[in-house]
């Protein structure tokens, strides 16, 4: 049997977590790692043959069938082009570039060239959020009438914390919003089908200057910096947004990377005329309902018995699928040919990119700001 032969640029933490990921599907050689720094020590850590520094280089030298690009975002657009002009299929980490113009070329690119592109909107994997989204279709809540969340992290809590993702020449208009921001908003339209229309979003940056290491700073670092210089920061660390959907339903979300004691909460309230239903992070393997007529209930990732939600599952009840699971799922129905598919494509991962551009415009507005798209 053929096997896809696939490389990973960058070697952070997300990328690490894409290869761990395919290396558990059984059909996808992990042949090559390019990244920036140490790039030749990082593979033979990961028991990669291949390294690079230049992804244009291992491009035209190693006959790619995919590549995954887990990288800083402002570089996301050069090499997707690159790959997709050499005919090979992409994987992006959100959001999808640093620009909408950008995005909008790549849509357009990977459209005419027929090539398989996907955006890492991995949340709507979990086989719950299948279920969810099957339930919705079904009518079993109702009409939906209200949508509210958060998503909540605390990694930048102190000012002696950093990363790239805080300085926008790396990062693009906003921060909180494109990192964590559009893994809610796309969940939210992928699991009712609703789109969102309008939005009114309050930005607070906390820290007008962070310390940043002179050495190498990891995302997700707890490890205080003890050699640092003062940087001036220009992102956001927690957006209040405000919601109009297209059916009439309205919503608002909170968004904060300085919420103490969440490392990684998303939470997701679905109002309908029928029920309620409530899912998160913290509980990834339930789904709660909510009734005004009768007890509610509780539905446990054991007796999720739509087959696309069934497909999503690989392990026996009692045994927790997270983070790499899901991530592996996405992975799974990329490099597979099931008929059913519920991972994002550019298509939405360009829609993210408005609707961010959006919310930043309407921050610094202060309105309400519609989205034509």
């Amino acid at each position: 049997m053929n096997k896809f032969k696939t490389a990973v640029v960058g070697a952070g933490f997300i990328g690490v977590a894409h290869i761990e990921a395919l290396r558990r599907l059984g059909n996808v050689d992990v042949v090559a790692l390019c990244d920036k720094y140490n790039s030749e020590k990082k593979a033979k850590e990961l028991y990669i043959e291949h390294s690079y520094s230049n992804y244009k280089k291992m491009i035209d030298e190693i006959d790619l069938d995919f590549i995954h690009i887990c990288t800083p975002n402002n570089t996301h657009f050069d090499i997707a082009k690159y790959a997709l002009e050499n005919n090979i299929n992409v994987i992006l980490e959100k959001p999808m570039t640093f620009t909408v113009k950008e995005a909008e070329i790549l849509t357009s690119l990977a459209k005419d060239k027929q090539l398989i592109n996907v955006i890492n909107f991995h949340n709507r994997l979990y086989p719950t959020n299948i279920h969810i989204k099957n339930m919705i279709e079904a009518n079993e809540i109702g009409d939906i009438i209200s949508i509210n969340g958060a998503y909540l992290q605390d990694w930048l809590l102190f000012d002696t914390d950093y990363s790239w993702r805080l300085n926008s020449n790396e990062s693009g208009l906003t921060r909180t919003v494109a990192d964590i921001g559009s893994h809610w908003m796309d969940l939210v339209e992928y699991l009712t089908g609703l789109k969102i229309k309008a939005v009114f979003a309050e930005f607070k940056t906390h820290y007008k200057k962070r310390k940043k290491a002179l050495g190498e700073t990891k995302s997700f670092s707890t490890q205080a910096n003890t050699d640092f210089k003062e940087v001036e920061i220009n992102t956001e660390d927690i957006a209040l947004i405000l919601f109009r959907f297209d059916n009439g339903a309205i919503g608002n979300v909170t968004l904060s990377q300085m919420s103490a004691g969440n490392k990684n909460n998303l939470v997701v309230n679905i109002s309908g005329t029928k029920a309620s239903i409530n899912w998160s992070l913290a509980d990834l393997e339930n789904i709660k309902i909510g009734f005004r007529d009768k007890p509610n209930e509780i539905i446990p990732k054991d007796f999720l018995i739509t087959n696309d939600a069934i497909t999503a599952i690989d392990f026996p009840s009692g045994h927790t699928e997270g983070f790499p699971d899901v991530i592996k799922q996405v992975f799974k129905e990329v490099y597979s040919k099931a008929k059913i598919k519920h991972h994002a494509t550019f298509k939405d991962g360009l829609r993210q990119m408005i609707i961010c551009e959006k919310i930043y415009e309407s921050a610094k507005k202060n309105k309400w700001i519609e989205i034509s798209n």
